[in-house]
């Protein structure tokens, strides 16, 4: 560092600010002490720095899956709020796997992370004891839970699936399919406001169900609806897990000369960025995540920083529908004989 600040002309003072907390210093002084770095091929030490200040201005955070786009707006907005104010991201994947979390758990509190986000509320008791103890701010996301280890910003992945089948069943659809893959806790949610909505309207579900437990993609959600147009030729509408899958129907809707939305509506979730691509462009259940990574990340660097936490632990940042051409509402009189039938 001192080689640093003697090309760049400063103190190793300033180069320390510089590196750590970019924003507390001017342009012109961020830009000589970069020159230097580069031209240096400087590194800093970070255990030596971590032994000096007592800090490790890491954050840690815990996805599901590191290839399922899903996650991808959410680790950009925690990358986009932590890395300016001077905090490294570490990024860690338990593959939906409870057993793989605790065990990442483990060994992200081992590196003595200032915070840690993580996806999902259901962790094991094994997984809850660690984080609890572990002595740093802890934010769940994605989902809400009423008993959060410490805070909670997220959505409720059942209301959501409500809400779409609900959305459907107000457009005078009646034979409303659910297909999901993978069958993780937000799916099961999901499912669960699907079967809460169907069960409010008295409307049947037998034969209009499908799942796998293999992991979400287009080609599984083309089985998926196929496995319930095989049972049920009359099926009027799709609720989906996930865009993948419904993207998925989508295609199979097509190939097997499915008009869609005249014949079958398809409803996504998630609202990815393809799925208002699609030709029909697809309905989805729009879920904040950028936003949910930003405030998770934001209260972190407060309460690191100041010590203060939010007045309300559990941050709901909701969900919409977003309604394209995938869907179409049902004339009621069509909506009426498809009962008595």
């Amino acid at each position: 560092m001192a080689d640093v600040a003697k090309l760049a002309g400063v103190s190793a003072v300033t180069v320390s600010r510089a590196l750590r907390h970019p924003r507390m210093v001017s342009a012109a002084l961020r830009h000589r002490v970069d020159a230097a770095v580069s031209e240096l091929a400087y590194v800093p030490d970070v255990a030596a720095s971590r032994l000096a200040s007592a800090r490790t201005h890491t954050i840690g955070v815990i996805v599901s899956s590191l290839t399922n786009g899903v996650f991808a707006d959410y680790l950009r907005a925690v990358h986009d709020t932590l890395l300016p104010a001077g905090f490294q991201v570490v990024v860690f994947s338990s593959r939906y796997s409870l057993t793989e979390e605790e065990n990442v758990i483990a060994t992200l509190i081992g590196q003595h992370p200032e915070a840690i986000l993580i996806a999902g509320i259901d962790q094991t008791p094994h997984a809850r004891r660690l984080l609890e103890r572990s002595g740093v701010p802890v934010v769940q996301t994605f989902e809400l839970t009423d008993d959060p280890i410490d805070i909670n910003v997220g959505l409720s992945q059942r209301q959501g699936g409500y809400e779409a089948t609900r959305f459907l069943i107000a457009g005078g659809h009646r034979r409303i399919g659910y297909i999901a893959a993978r069958l993780d806790a937000r799916a099961h949610a999901r499912m669960a406001g699907y079967n809460r909505a169907m069960e409010e309207a008295k409307l049947p579900t037998d034969g209009l169900v499908a799942t796998t437990p293999r992991p979400s993609s287009v080609s599984a959600g083309g089985e998926l609806i196929g496995t319930i147009l095989d049972r049920d030729a009359e099926l009027e509408a799709l609720f989906c897990c996930d865009d993948n899958l419904a993207l998925g129907a989508l295609f199979e809707c097509q190939r097997r000369g499915i008009a869609v939305p005249d014949r079958i509506s398809i409803v996504g979730f998630n609202d990815l960025e393809f799925a208002a691509c699609a030709h029909p462009p697809i309905t989805s259940v729009a879920t904040p995540r950028y936003e949910m990574g930003r405030l998770a990340s934001e209260i972190v660097m407060k309460i690191i920083e100041t010590g203060e936490r939010p007045d309300n632990p559990r941050i709901d940042v909701g969900f919409a529908i977003r309604e394209r051409g995938s869907t179409r509402a049902i004339p009621q009189p069509r909506a009426r004989r498809a009962l008595s039938e």
